[in-house]
């Protein structure tokens, strides 16, 4: 099973941060890689088991199920369901913590998945830097004003 773990640190309280990333639908509001995206079945976006569908910059389309989510501890949880890369188990876990020197955000997002051996790396490598430290990266910039 591949990991990865990205965690940062976002100059802005944990409650402005999670306002900004709780909406499982709004992907494309705060993360520059997602385009567009929408709840599939009429479903509201904390609902467990909601499903959203969204398309990248590069014009691949990716299904998430949403598997647990809680305002009070600033986490969710999701599974990729549909993915043109060969993955599968796929678990990803984003979750915000108070750093109380300065009122930051402490974020960590993590994910497991199964992937062929010769491109679980690469998978992984990609997952993180791209999709994981660009959206922390994003969130970074919006809080400091440049976003």
């Amino acid at each position: 099973m591949a990991k990865v773990r990205i965690s940062s640190v976002i100059d802005a309280p944990v409650e402005k941060v999670w306002a900004r990333i709780r909406d499982f639908n709004g992907l494309p509001a705060w993360h520059p890689r997602m385009v567009e995206s929408h709840i599939e079945d009429g479903k509201a976006a904390t609902d467990i088991g909601a499903v959203r569908n969204f398309k990248v910059a590069s014009g691949a389309t990716i299904r998430e199920k949403l598997v647990a989510f809680s305002d009070g501890d600033h986490l969710t949880t999701y599974s990729i369901i549909g993915h043109p890369a060969p993955i599968s188990s796929h678990t990803s876990t984003l979750r915000l913590e108070r750093v109380t020197d300065g009122d930051r955000t402490y974020a960590v997002w993590t994910a497991e998945f199964d992937a062929p051996a010769d491109k679980a790396d690469d998978i992984a490598k990609g997952m993180g830097e791209n999709v994981f430290q660009g959206g922390f990266n994003a969130l970074k910039n919006h809080f400091a004003g440049n976003g």
